[in-house]
């Protein structure tokens, strides 16, 4: 992953307090439960940063040009050359947040009532 993704990545994984919401959690299921939570969030984020942050292997042109028409791998390659990708921007909309809020206030109700 490179650019903008690996940093909404980097900034979500160290964003978590992961030991303050432990902290107030107080029965051993919901322990449990969070810490399956986190395990399973390590293991995507260790995936998101390891698998998908390599970049792709060259595109061997001359190996397409042996058995297809030189014309057409050269029309390939400039259209893939010129290819432009936006940056990625996270942006979240106002109906995200009200529909965040009701759930994060019911957990934390959940988490300090039980």
């Amino acid at each position: 992953m490179s650019g903008a993704g690996k940093k909404v990545a980097d900034v979500a994984s160290k964003s978590i307090d992961w030991d303050g919401m432990g902290k107030m959690i107080v029965s051993e299921e919901a322990r449990r439960e969070f810490a399956t939570l986190r395990r399973a969030f390590d293991e995507v984020n260790t995936t998101l940063q390891t698998k998908f942050s390599q970049e792709p292997e060259p595109i061997d042109w001359e190996y397409y040009r042996k058995g297809i028409d030189s014309r057409l791998v050269d029309m390939y390659k400039e259209a893939y050359e010129s290819m432009a990708y936006a940056p990625y921007q996270l942006y979240l909309s106002l109906s995200f947040y009200c529909f965040l809020d009701p759930v994060v206030i019911s957990y934390m109700y959940i988490v300090v009532v039980w």
